[in-house]
């Protein structure tokens, strides 16, 4: 698979979570995935992905990412800086959050791990 192709598929998975699409998203991953974020916490199996991201959009209902420099790792996945903003809707508060996150592809294109870190790791 070419790298361009792991690159448009992380945009593709950007493009769904900016417009809240929880269906599509869910068919993205595989089974057996895994989504590690440093800000909340580890997830394994498409399952509890699904029920964390249902539990993510109901409390951040206007979240956004924006993201700049998709790049191939040297280890297969595809990274790229974002800022996330949102309104805690618990809170009724603002929030912005700078990260780094790593998506790693299966052949098929079905996402096998996410790893989402603070800036400073």
């Amino acid at each position: 698979m070419s790298k361009s192709q792991h690159i448009e598929w992380a945009k593709n998975y950007i493009e769904l979570s900016n417009k809240h699409d929880l269906k599509q998203i869910e068919l993205l991953f595989m089974g057996s995935a895994l989504y590690h974020s440093a800000f909340f916490g580890e997830y394994k199996g498409a399952v509890a992905i699904r029920e964390m991201m249902q539990s993510f959009f109901a409390r951040y209902p206007d979240v956004h990412w924006e993201v700049s420099n998709y790049r191939e790792t040297d280890d297969g996945g595809v990274e790229f800086d974002f800022i996330m903003t949102a309104t805690d809707a618990a809170a009724n508060e603002p929030v912005r959050r700078h990260g780094r996150e790593r998506i790693y592809f299966e052949s098929d294109g079905l996402i096998r791990h996410i790893h989402v870190y603070k800036p400073d790791e």
